[in-house]
């Protein structure tokens, strides 16, 4: 049996095309494609959405020339040969003016991600997400994991991983690092979990 290793499966182009069709033919479908593979990902709920309502208050009051940016697909992992949806991110807000599907990740201070009730939340948001943010290089990654009630702050990325990860439960503060320099007070996210 002879194993191709040329070319991947699947090439990023072949992929947007086919998330394109999806999007139109599914009400809802979301697709991402990371390390080669195709993941749905699960439609936020009013919960999901409130989060990233909080979280989008207290950037705009610390930095009100940026955006939290919702439901842009971004070239993700090393040479940008992944396709990532954050549930945000945080950039400037003209940055992704133009730019189509599928933006360019170097404007991105922080990605963030609040985990779903789906069945492969824990490889995607946990594992792959991180991942493939830090090949990109982008600076903060922050999840806000519903189902430990944690959160986690990922930063300094180098190749495949973070170098610094701090992880709080759910009511003590954390500090989002530079580039964003944000204290989160986490709290109130006791009220948006099941």
């Amino acid at each position: 049996m002879t194993v191709m290793t040329e070319r991947p499966h699947l090439l990023p182009e072949e992929f947007e095309a086919l998330a394109r069709i999806g999007a139109r033919e599914i009400e809802g479908l979301r697709l991402e494609f990371i390390d080669g593979v195709i993941r749905s990902k699960a439609m936020p709920d009013g919960d999901h959405g409130r989060i990233i309502q909080w979280l989008t208050r207290i950037c705009i009051q610390r930095w009100p020339e940026l955006w939290l940016h919702q439901g842009h697909g971004i070239k993700a992992q090393e040479y940008r040969t992944g396709r990532a949806i954050p549930d945000a991110v945080l950039a400037d807000k003209d940055a992704f003016v133009g730019q189509g599907d599928w933006v360019d990740p170097e404007s991105i201070l922080m990605a963030v991600e609040v985990t779903s009730w789906d069945s492969d939340t824990h490889r995607r948001d946990r594992v792959e997400k991180p991942r493939a943010y830090a090949e990109t290089g982008i600076p903060v990654y922050l999840l806000i994991d519903r189902a430990k009630c944690e959160v986690s702050v990922y930063s300094r990325p180098k190749g495949r991983r973070y170098e610094d990860v701090h992880v709080v439960p759910y009511g003590a503060d954390i500090a989002l690092p530079d580039p964003v320099g944000i204290t989160l007070q986490t709290e109130v996210l006791k009220d948006w979990v099941r």
